[in-house]
């Protein structure tokens, strides 16, 4: 299969790669779509562990189906999240899943810049939902993304009537002007340096910079 391998922000190669064999409790997963996360560019953050096949926003469709997976089927279109969190630690128990030391070590292989992954058992078990079948695969991509909004606004205790600022017009940005947009917030304001990216998010629902 061909995968494209992360070397540096300026050294990215479509190479070849076998296709991984998946074991029981797995999934082989074609992958149909994967976003670009901010995270990916962060090239001193990802350079220490290059190369590798970066990509974790994806959707695709199940390929092959291990030994005792019972919730897919071949042919199946879905969604896979890298790292998945226990649910047990005492971390997870508070409600603090983004420091759980088995999110930190679960991850696919090999990325989702690849035509294929493999996905491990604890990520079909905790981490692989099926798309809707009126949910595109671009529109599944998403989901990893709009989950992170999701959370940092339930943890901002955002409520209907409030008045929201966004710092910063990326990706990101757009989905919680959204999200608060869709919580019932009236007054939305948003910033970035891109002027770009602040009449994107008038046209996502921002008001008008001052």
């Amino acid at each position: 299969m061909r995968v494209a391998v992360y070397y540096s922000n300026r050294d990215v190669r479509l190479e070849e790669m076998a296709v991984p064999k998946v074991g029981p409790g797995e999934l082989l997963v074609r992958i149909r779509a994967s976003g670009i996360c901010g995270s990916d560019l962060m090239e001193w953050y990802r350079i220490k562990k290059a190369p590798l096949v970066l990509g974790h926003e994806i959707a695709g469709e199940v390929t092959e189906v291990g030994e005792g997976v019972n919730d897919f089927s071949i042919g199946e279109r879905v969604f896979v999240s890298h790292h998945v969190p226990c649910g047990h630690c005492r971390y997870c128990r508070a409600g603090h899943q983004s420091v759980c030391e088995t999110l930190r070590t679960t991850q696919f292989d090999p990325g989702g810049f690849a035509e294929y992954i493999r996905v491990p058992s604890i990520n079909v078990k905790l981490g692989t939902l099926h798309l809707p079948d009126e949910m595109t695969f671009d529109e599944g991509s998403f989901i990893e993304p709009l989950g992170c909004v999701v959370r940092s606004q339930r943890f901002a205790r955002l409520a209907a009537g409030q008045t929201v600022l966004v710092m910063g017009s990326g990706i990101s940005g757009l989905l919680h002007i959204q999200l608060a947009r869709a919580r019932g917030a009236p007054r939305i304001f948003a910033t970035d340096i891109s002027d770009f990216r602040t009449n994107a998010a008038v046209r996502f629902g921002a008001a008008e910079p001052l």
